[in-house]
């Protein structure tokens, strides 16, 4: 007899590891490319997302928790930093400085004390300092919301885990251009890598 996924995978890949002592919010990639209509990037899920992501960045503010956002940076006109990634996704090389997509979105804007770090590859853990940012902090924790479910938040996932980080994903503040790959990314994430939590969890354990 077939099972659906979630009875296939009870009781091997459904564990909880719950949130640790400290935990930062990640805010991977708002970037305007993924919200504008007629962009190569837009994805309609990371629309929604967005705006539940500024309902979570004024929460963590508001708590004074680590907050950290990322952003994409390339070099102009060679892209040498971009490496073979730019050769499998071409459309990233949107990502340079003064390009109106390449902006964060406005709700989610960094003020200007808040750390942003510029990565080149999905992961915000690769090539970059964040692991020992939050490291330095006593964070054990990354919570994470943004874009997109199946690229960037699944690859800072995987790699938060094999640095050590207990990671938490917000459902309703990760987004992707097309529902499939997004509720695969989610299933296999909180399967395996992290949890998946609601928007509610994550205020409920700010106010804690």
């Amino acid at each position: 007899m077939s099972q659906d996924a979630t009875s296939n995978y009870a009781g091997v890949w459904d564990t909880r590891v719950g949130f640790g002592q400290k935990s930062a919010l990640l805010l991977i990639d708002l970037m305007k490319g993924y919200t504008t209509d007629d962009a190569p990037l837009y994805a309609r899920g990371v629309v929604t997302a967005v705006a539940h992501a500024g309902e979570i960045l004024a929460a963590a503010r508001a708590a004074r928790i680590p907050l950290v956002h990322t952003n994409i940076r390339y070099k102009p006109g060679s892209f040498i930093d971009g490496g073979v990634w730019l050769k499998k996704a071409p459309v990233m090389k949107a990502m340079v400085e003064g390009h109106p997509h390449a902006e964060f979105c406005d709700e989610v804007k960094p003020l200007p004390d808040e750390l942003v770090v510029s990565k080149q590859y999905p992961s915000a853990f690769f090539g970059t300092t964040l692991a020992t940012t939050l490291m330095a902090q006593g964070v054990d924790t990354v919570v994470l919301v943004g874009c997109s479910t199946s690229g960037c938040i699944r690859a800072t996932a995987v790699d938060g885990v094999q640095h050590g980080f207990r990671v938490m994903v917000i459902r309703e503040a990760v987004g992707d251009r097309h529902a499939t790959p997004h509720e695969a990314n989610l299933f296999d994430i909180d399967s395996k890598y992290g949890d998946v939590i609601s928007k509610a969890e994550f205020i409920q354990h700010l106010a804690r």
